[in-house]
């Protein structure tokens, strides 16, 4: 009478460790051991309600974005950043840095500060000041707003200023 496979599966079982045994090295054991306890501690860490809840909330957002083609749009983003990565030469950087020097030594001056704290100042009472006032409106209030020195000096003013700006550049 023959044995069947599910006969034979102990001994199979039997000589598959005992060839195994013989093959590994005390350094195999150790390794095999010391991967076996991080992984049980994986898996214990994994079984906490609240690391089991931050999963189940990665893959539903992982989900979400799978079908809504965010997915795509995230890896994407990493091969270009990746790309730019790789592209990014030693001149580059330097460039990049040589540039933002610039920025700042031209920026960061006091007469800059000086304007940027004025121009705060007197946009905030400037809003301020256009809020507490009451405007009728329409033609005729337009044309009247339009009859004052200091209106026509302000038009006069920003025209002047946006031609002197397009020139420039």
């Amino acid at each position: 009478m023959t044995e069947t496979a599910t006969e034979k599966a102990p001994d199979e079982m039997k000589r598959l460790f005992g060839v195994v045994s013989d093959a590994m090295t005390d350094g195999m054991v150790e390794r095999a051991a010391t991967t076996y306890g991080n992984l049980l501690e994986v898996v214990d860490h994994m079984a906490e309600p609240d690391t089991l809840e931050a999963i189940h909330s990665i893959l539903d957002e992982i989900t979400t974005l799978h079908r809504t083609g965010g997915l795509t749009s995230v890896f994407e983003l990493i091969h270009l950043f990746n790309a730019l990565r790789n592209a990014t030469t030693d001149g580059i950087v330097e460039r990049g840095a040589i540039f933002i020097e610039h920025m700042v030594n031209n920026l960061a001056t006091e007469e800059i500060a000086t304007l940027a704290s004025n121009a705060s100042e007197a946009m905030h009472e400037a809003a301020e000041e256009a809020a507490g006032t009451r405007h009728s409106g329409g033609l005729f209030a337009t044309l009247a707003m339009l009859k004052k020195p200091e209106t026509q000096a302000s038009l006069h003013f920003l025209l002047s200023f946006a031609q002197k700006l397009q020139a420039k550049s």
